[in-house]
C-alpha cells in the first residue's frame, strides 16, 4: 500500500506563514531531515534560494540552521527565480536545491521546494524518506562535521547567461519594444538584463519588491496594469512573470492576453517547424479544447495530464515528449531546461517572433479557444467530491445540457482549500451560467 505524504502536496510544502508547518520550527526540522536523507558524506552541498517575501530571511536561516546540524554545506542565492535554482543545483552538483517560495500566492504565504541533483523535483520515495525522518528525535552531528555556509555572488550573472544560451546565438530582439512584469518578485534583478542583453529596447514593471508586495496587482496572475502599459507605450508585447519565476504570461501589442496554452502552441509549432521536436505535447485537464484542435491540425498530438507540473512532468517523460505546460503559463521546455521557467519560455517565444517574422498576436490567433469558465468555491476542508452523490448529479445534469461542445471539470487545489469549477463550451453565455449553477450547488451541499 502507497503511504499517503503527510506534509508535502503537488509542489512541496505551502501555506500561510505561522500556520500549520509553516514555521521556523517545523522548517529547521525539515532543513535536518533533508540534510539526512541526501547527505552522501564530507562533500554534501545543498543550495537554497528564495523570492522577496519578507519571511524569506526566517525560513532561510532555520532551514542553513538544520542543514548545518546534519553535517550539510549551505550555498546561498539570495532572492533567486526558482528555475534558476534547479540549474545551478546541476551546475554546482549540489545534493539538493532548495527554494523558499510560495509561487503566485500573496506575501503572508510561503513554502520550501525541492530539486534533485538533476534539478528536477523530487520523486514521491525520496519524499516519503524525508517525512519519515521528521519523525525522528533532531540529532546534530559533531562540531567537527558541522555545515558551513557559503554565499554564490555570481549566481545572477550564471543565470542570466544560461537564459541567453536556450535560443540561437543569431537571434536578435533589437527591433522589439517590451514590457516586462517581474511581479516584484524573485526575477527584478535577472529578467530585464537577459532581455535588454539581447537587444530588446525594455521597459519595467514590478521590480520594487519590498518584502509585501510579491504578486500584489501584477504578475502572471494579476496583468492588467501590463495589458494598459503594453499600450500606453506602444510595445510590441509584454511579458508577465509570477513571484518565483516559473510562470509566463504574455501580453500582444492589441493589449490582449495571451496565456500558457496559446503559448505552448507557439513553441510547439516553432520546434516542429525547425524540425526538432517531438509531436507529443503534454496540456492538463485544464487545457483548452482550442490548443487540442490547433494542435491536431499540424499533426500534433496533446496528451493530458493532472493539473500541476509534477504530473506534466510525469506524463512527458511517459510518452517521449519534450515541452508540456499549463494554461497557468508554467511551461516546460526539456529540451533548454529541466523545470518549468518563465523566462525561458518567453525566450522560445521571442525567438519564433524574430524568425518567422510574425508578431504575437498572428502567431497566438492559430487557436481558436473554446469559452472557459473557472469559479474557485472555497472549503473549510477538503472532502472527496468524487463520492459525494449530490455533487455528481450537479455535474452530470451540467455536462448533458453541454453535449459533445463542452466539458466539465472538477479539482481540489493543491495549494489551497479550494474546489476548482470549470465548464468549457463553445456558447460563452450558457457556459458562464452553468459553471455559476454548478459552482452554487456544490457550495450549497459542501456547506449543508
Amino acid at each position: 500500500m502507497t503511504r499517503q505524504r503527510r506534509y508535502f502536496g503537488t509542489d512541496g510544502i505551502r501555506g500561510r506563514v505561522g500556520d500549520g508547518v509553516v514555521t521556523p520550527d517545523f522548517v529547521l526540522k525539515l532543513g535536518w531531515a533533508v540534510g539526512r536523507v541526501l547527505a552522501n558524506g564530507k562533500n554534501s552541498r545543498v543550495i537554497i534560494g528564495k523570492d522577496t517575501r519578507i519571511s524569506g530571511y526566517m525560513f532561510e536561516s532555520a532551514l542553513q540552521a538544520g542543514l548545518s546540524a546534519a553535517g550539510v554545506d549551505i550555498y546561498l542565492l539570495g532572492p533567486m527565480p526558482t528555475p534558476a535554482v534547479a540549474y545551478l543545483t546541476r551546475t554546482f552538483h549540489a545534493q539538493a536545491g532548495i527554494v523558499i517560495s510560495a509561487s503566485h500566492n500573496p506575501y503572508h504565504d510561503n513554502g520550501i521546494k525541492f530539486f534533485s541533483a538533476q534539478g528536477t523535483k523530487l520523486p514521491d520515495d525520496i519524499e516519503l524518506e524525508i517525512e519519515a525522518m521528521l519523525e525522528q528525535p533532531l540529532e546534530t552531528v559533531d562540531s567537527t562535521r558541522l555545515g558551513k555556509a557559503h554565499r554564490i555572488d555570481d549566481a545572477a550573472g550564471r543565470y542570466i547567461e544560461f537564459c541567453k544560451s536556450t535560443i540561437p546565438s543569431g537571434v536578435d530582439l533589437s527591433n522589439l519594444k517590451l514590457v516586462v512584469d517581474c511581479a516584484h518578485g524573485a526575477t527584478y534583478h535577472v529578467a530585464p538584463d537577459v532581455f535588454r542583453e539581447l537587444g530588446a529596447e525594455v521597459m519595467v514593471m514590478g521590480a520594487e519588491p519590498d518584502g509585501f508586495n510579491i504578486n500584489q496587482h501584477c504578475g502572471s496572475t494579476e496583468p492588467s496594469l501590463l495589458q494598459q502599459a503594453v499600450l500606453e507605450n506602444k510595445a510590441d508585447l509584454g511579458i508577465a512573470l509570477d513571484g518565483d519565476g516559473d510562470r509566463l504570461i504574455m501580453v500582444d501589442h492589441r493589449g490582449e492576453i495571451v496565456d500558457g496554452d496559446e503559448l505552448l502552441f507557439i513553441i510547439a509549432r516553432s520546434r516542429q517547424r525547425q524540425g526538432d521536436s517531438s509531436n507529443d505535447i503534454v496540456g492538463t485537464q485544464m487545457s483548452n479544447l482550442g490548443l487540442e484542435h490547433a494542435l491536431e491540425k499540424f499533426d500534433m498530438a496533446l496528451h493530458r495530464a493532472k493539473v500541476g507540473d509534477r504530473y506534466v512532468m510525469e506524463k512527458l517523460q511517459q510518452v517521449g515528449g519534450q515541452l508540456g505546460g499549463e494554461a497557468s503559463g508554467h511551461i516546460i521546455c526539456l529540451d533548454k531546461t529541466t523545470t518549468g521557467d518563465g523566462i525561458v519560455a518567453a525566450l522560445q517565444v521571442l525567438a519564433e517572433i524574430q524568425q518567422s517574422g510574425n508578431s504575437l498576436h498572428a502567431l497566438r490567433s492559430v487557436v481558436t479557444k473554446y469559452p472557459q469558465q473557472l469559479i474557485n468555491v472555497r472549503v473549510k476542508k477538503m472532502v472527496d467530491i468524487d463520492a459525494n452523490e449530490d455533487i455528481t448529479r450537479a455535474v452530470e445534469a451540467v455536462e448533458a445540457e453541454l453535449g459533445s461542445e463542452g466539458r466539465v471539470l472538477l479539482r481540489p487545489s493543491g495549494t489551497e482549500p479550494v474546489i476548482r469549477v470549470m465548464v468549457e463550451g463553445r456558447d460563452a453565455p450558457l457556459t458562464k451560467k452553468l459553471a455559476q449553477q454548478l459552482a452554487s450547488t456544490i457550495e450549497g451541499v459542501l456547506k449543508g
